[in-house]
């Protein structure tokens, strides 16, 4: 069984950054999609950036060059770096997890078996 933490949440003022980190506990082994996801108030879910088991990752559009996904591997700890965050980066982020290679480490919430509880971000204006 895979669980998964996160942390790194918080507020800032907008142009600022934070660093949310989602720590894996449990066989981490052939993990082939680790993503974050987030969700603001009244909206679907939605992806934001995935890193894949060979290292390659994609983002959304609307964070392209501001967030940073990466990995510890010693530490089994996903990252997401956010740069020059934006009010409309506050939500709830997610980090997700799974293990079948059959996917392409993008957005669809069902590809994703593991999620973590979420951290709250907020950025104010």
């Amino acid at each position: 069984q895979l669980q998964l933490v996160e942390s790194g949440g918080g507020s800032v003022q907008a142009g600022g950054s934070l660093r949310l980190s989602c720590a894996a506990f449990g066989y981490i082994d052939n993990l082939h999609c680790m993503a974050w996801f987030r969700q603001a108030p009244s909206k679907e879910r939605e992806g934001v950036a995935a890193r894949r088991i060979d290292g390659t990752s994609n983002y959304a559009d609307s964070v392209k060059g501001r967030f940073t996904i990466s990995k510890d591997n010693a530490k089994n700890t996903l990252y997401l770096q956010m740069n020059s965050l934006k009010p409309e980066d506050t939500a709830m982020y997610y980090c997700a997890a799974d293990y079948r290679s059959s996917y392409s480490c993008g957005y669809v919430r069902t590809d994703y078996n593991y999620w973590g509880q979420g951290t709250q971000v907020t950025v104010s204006s």
